[in-house]
This record gives C-alpha cells, sequence and structure tokens, in this order.
C-alpha cells in the first residue's frame, strides 16, 4: 500500500507542484487579482496542466526509460502504476481543468476574454502532448514546452483583465526557464543517454556528449545556456523601467539573485566529468532560486509578507511532500 501510494506521488509530481503549477497565479496577480480563493483555483488549475504533462511524458517514454538502469524505478516502468491508470490520470486532469475554469467564473458571463483565456490552455495541452508524444524526434521541440508553461501565465492574466507588461514580462522568464530546464538543463543530464535512446535535441546537435566519466559541453552550447539566463537577467528589469511600482532594496535583491543564478549557470556549464547527482543538485539550487526571482519582482505589489510566501511556497511544499515518496530530501530519482 505504501509503496503504491510512493509511486503515484512519484507519478504526479506532487512534491514539484509548489512551483510548477504557480504560472496561472503569477498571470493572475500581474493583471491585479489578489484574492485567496481565486489564486487558489488557479493553482489547481495549474496543477491539473502540470501533472497532465508529466504524466503523459512518462507514458510515452515507459519503454525507452526501461532501457536505462537509473530510470527503472519510475512508477511506470516498475510497473507500480500502471499506463491504462497514466492515461486515466491525463483524462481526468483536462476534465478538471475545464471544470475550474468554470467554477473560477462561475455567476459571470463568458467573454471573448475569458475564451482567449480558455484557448490558452487548449494550446497548451496540444503543444504539451505534441512535445510528449513526438519530441524526441524534433530537435527544437522545446520551444513546444516553453510555450506550452508560457500560455498558462496568459491564461491566468485573461481569466480576468488584458495582459500588461508585468504579464508579458512574466511570460517570457517562464518561457526561457521552461526552455532552459528542457533543452539545457535535461541536455546536460540526460547526455549518457539521450543518443542511446535515438533521442534528437539541441544538447546532442550541439555535440554535447559522455565518455566513459567525461563530460563535453561544446562552446556553441555553453553560449547558448548563458544566452537565455542573460536575456532573462535583462527582461526582469523590463517592468520597473515602465513604471512598475518598486523599492531600491528590490532592485538589489533582485541582482543578488540573478548573480546567484549566473554564478550556478557557470558552474553548471563548466562540468567537465559526469556526475548525475551534482548536475540534479545544481539545476534544483538554480530553479529554487530563479522561481523567487518573480515573487521578489512582485513585493511592491502584493506585499513583501505576500511575496515571501510564495517565494518559500516550492520549498515548503517540496519539503512537505517529499516524505511521501520515501526519497530523501533534494535527491531526486528521476
Amino acid at each position: 500500500m505504501r509503496s503504491s501510494l510512493a509511486a503515484y506521488v512519484k507519478l504526479l509530481r506532487l512534491p514539484g507542484l509548489g512551483g510548477l503549477a504557480i504560472p496561472p497565479v503569477f498571470g493572475a496577480i500581474s493583471v491585479g487579482v489578489y484574492g485567496l480563493s481565486q489564486l487558489s483555483l488557479l493553482f489547481f488549475i495549474g496543477s491539473m496542466a502540470a501533472i497532465f504533462g508529466f504524466v503523459l511524458n512518462d507514458y510515452a517514454d515507459v519503454e525507452l526509460d526501461g532501457l536505462i538502469q537509473e530510470l527503472r524505478n519510475k512508477p511506470l516502468v516498475s510497473g507500480l502504476v500502471s499506463r491504462k491508470a497514466a492515461i486515466t490520470v491525463c483524462f481526468v486532469t483536462m476534465v478538471l481543468t475545464f471544470m475550474l475554469s468554470f467554477v473560477l467564473w462561475r455567476g459571470e458571463v463568458l467573454t471573448d476574454r475569458k475564451l482567449a483565456a480558455l484557448s490558452m490552455i487548449v494550446l497548451a495541452w496540444l503543444l504539451g502532448t505534441i512535445y510528449n508524444l513526438y519530441g524526441k524526434r524534433i530537435i527544437a521541440s522545446d520551444l513546444f514546452v516553453a510555450l506550452a508553461m508560457s500560455f498558462l501565465v496568459l491564461f491566468g492574466a485573461l481569466a480576468f483583465d488584458a495582459p500588461g507588461v508585468l504579464t508579458w514580462t512574466i511570460f517570457v522568464l517562464t518561457f526561457n526557464q521552461t526552455l532552459h530546464m528542457n533543452a539545457v538543463e535535461g541536455g546536460i543530464k540526460d547526455a549518457d543517454h539521450d543518443h542511446l535512446m535515438g533521442v534528437t535535441n539541441l544538447a546532442l546537435a550541439s555535440g554535447v556528449s559522455v565518455t566513459g566519466n567525461r563530460l563535453y559541453i561544446p562552446r556553441m552550447f555553453r553560449v547558448f545556456g548563458m544566452g537565455i539566463r542573460m536575456c532573462s537577467v535583462l527582461v526582469v528589469f523590463v517592468p520597473f523601467y515602465y513604471g512598475i511600482d518598486h523599492h531600491t532594496w528590490q532592485l538589489v535583491v533582485l541582482a543578488g539573485m540573478l548573480a546567484g543564478v549566473l554564478y550556478i549557470e557557470v558552474q553548471l556549464l563548466s562540468l567537465t566529468s559526469f556526475d548525475r547527482t551534482r548536475i540534479r543538485k545544481l539545476i534544483a539550487a538554480a530553479s529554487f532560486l530563479r522561481y523567487a526571482v518573480v515573487p521578489v519582482m512582485l513585493m511592491a505589489v502584493i506585499g513583501v509578507a505576500g511575496g515571501l510566501a510564495l517565494a518559500v511556497l516550492p520549498v515548503a511544499w517540496y519539503l512537505v511532500f517529499i516524505p511521501l515518496t520515501g526519497v530523501r530530501p533534494f535527491q531526486p530519482e528521476m
């Protein structure tokens, strides 16, 4: 019973939902929505979208994952969760997304803007499905999943109002982070076996390779990874240029956080030996730090307490739910 529960918690990526489900919430906050009930519903909608994507990915990759020793403990590969159950989860999350959207708008007229918001969800599903089912054969498929996550930001905004500069800033930051997570971090983390699985991606096409224990990251790929990070650094300060409320100390804190992200990026792109555990730790550190950037950006709008609550949410959520997986904290298996 315990092993079955742990398997489902891993399959649903429950410990990671504190950060993965937040894009619609950021989108709503960017247009002035601060109600806890509304933001909570958006968080659940984001959770459904994230679960759909990850479970479908595991379903599509189950046979390939079984070829890799480190991945044989994944729920579908080990058989603790059936493939039929995975498809059921995908279907249920799609239905719940629509249901929760209409609960969000209960008693309101379904306007063109709300229909546009729903179209963002549909586009996110479409792009996520293409990525999960066919992404390994499309060299730039990481763009699809990056757009899918970014469209969730637009959903959160359009659900209530027209997107503004702050919304589009968060849209670009979400796109950059997701693209980096999949193309750069994922490309390096899985470089030892992606070529064995017939994967076609930007990392392999650029020449990232593992020979024995030696990791080779070509200069072109390093420039690509650092370029995404530098783009985000510049974009973070765009709303302040256009007059969004802020405090001087916010800019100082943001500069320090972004310096930390860039430092970790240099560490990742400078690796010459393949150590998946170290790579995962660098990825996790950058992810938690990078996630907190948007809450700090919003502190003058939602208050310091609100910003801090959003900033610590992914870590607190992770620490609460990771024991259910039976995995030691910050030692991911997948």
